[in-house]
């Protein structure tokens, strides 16, 4: 059961609690406690498959195979593992229609977590996995916001614009956790140590830059700059008055090559007149990561007021948790070109992380870095990569 679909990846505490170590088990997985340079344990925890449930013909999710899930449960706690991470999608709980939520596929799937011993990481997933599975499955999100989405061909990258049934994405993003919250009280502080707060795609903070699956985008891609759905642009053309200059407002960069581009030869990415360094480069990579920013520290703020009851009290305290991409490629050129289409305003002469770890920070909440075991070396060079360099900023 528990051979493929985790992901490996490590929670930097920018509120300095502690740190945890997430990677793959294995049938024949030797040991899972880790030993830290100062000889303390550190939990692990595994991640649950993405293919350990599906949906029935009627649309009602149900957990496939619950025996053997139950065997590799028991055979988890017994090899050391602390605990299980949990994807928890909004497209299964409130799929079908607003404030409908059905949380009984994560009851069931809980209770034989806990009941093995085991402890909780709980992802809040408000994203869609569908094209890593090649349409083949995965999880899209809730039926009735893609009905509104295709009507309105707009992203939901607008918090503050009540486009959803009423209801903004802000909105829809706290009733769901304070459901979540309602729902599992009992178990948060006991058996659910820790919960992530889906920001973006994969749970990551950054822009859909680079759409992993569906044909438009592949490694190395630079990815293209999200900014052209309506309320963006309205939202671009405002800050750009706002900074007396409106005609800045009119059009992102249209020079800045496309999902698969390559950064030599595209010149919004390269020196010159026209280029990242530019007034105008720097007016809008400043609009275009502090609109990334804000969209955290909204979420965020919400997530760390509904947990705060929880956290106050030692018996329940619980960790928030954010995860950033770990946008690697190019890394080592001056633009970082995919690093600044996902929305991290980071190059070589800018710290563009500091700014998401303050928002972090603000709010309590613990960084989650991916890429951990990656090493520059097992990279392709030409792709000027360097996922050690990433880790070490950030």
């Amino acid at each position: 059961m528990f051979t493929n679909g985790f992901f490996r990846g490590k929670w930097r505490s920018v509120s300095g609690n502690r740190r945890i170590l997430s990677m793959d088990a294995r049938e024949e997985s030797r040991s899972t406690i880790l030993e830290s340079s100062k000889d303390k344990r550190v939990p692990i925890f595994v991640m649950m498959p993405g293919d350990a449930f599906a949906l029935d013909a009627s649309g009602s999710p149900r957990i496939r195979k619950v025996k053997a899930l139950t065997v590799s449960l028991k055979a988890l706690k017994l090899a050391g593992v602390h605990g299980i991470g949990v994807e928890v999608w909004w497209g299964i709980v409130e799929r079908f229609s607003p404030f409908d939520y059905n949380w009984s596929l994560y009851e069931e799937l809980f209770k034989l977590i806990s009941d093995s011993g085991l402890k909780l990481h709980v992802a809040l997933s408000f994203h869609s996995n569908v094209h890593s599975f090649n349409g083949k499955g995965g999880v899209s999100l809730p039926l009735w916001i893609l009905e509104v989405c295709h009507l309105l061909a707009t992203l939901l990258w607008v918090d503050q614009v009540p486009l959803l049934s009423g209801r903004t994405a802000l909105r829809c993003y706290e009733d769901f956790m304070l459901s979540f919250v309602n729902k599992f009280e009992s178990f948060i502080g006991s058996v659910i140590e820790e919960i992530s707060i889906g920001l973006g795609p994969s749970g990551e903070l950054r822009y859909p830059a680079h759409p992993f699956g569906d044909g438009r985008w592949k490694f190395p891609g630079i990815g293209d700059f999200q900014c052209y759905d309506k309320y963006m642009m309205e939202d671009l053309k405002m800050a750009a008055c706002r900074e007396g200059k409106p005609q800045g407002g009119d059009r992102g960069p249209q020079n800045a090559g496309c999902y698969n581009s390559l950064p030599s030869g595209v010149p919004f990415f390269e020196e010159g007149q026209e280029s990242f360094r530019s007034d105008y480069g720097r007016f809008f990579l400043e609009w275009y990561s502090g609109r990334l920013i804000c969209h955290a520290d909204a979420i965020l703020a919400k997530a760390a007021k509904i947990l705060k009851k929880y956290q106050e009290n030692e018996k329940t305290s619980v960790m928030l948790v954010a995860k950033i991409g770990g946008i690697y490629w190019w890394y080592q050129t001056l633009s970082h070109p995919a690093e600044l289409t996902a929305g991290y305003y980071n190059t070589a002469l800018r710290d563009g992380y500091d700014p998401v770890v303050s928002v972090l920070s603000r709010h309590g909440a613990a960084l989650h870095i991916p890429c951990l075991e990656m090493m520059d070396s097992e990279t392709p060079p030409t792709y000027l990569c360097s996922p050690e360099g990433l880790l070490k900023q950030a």
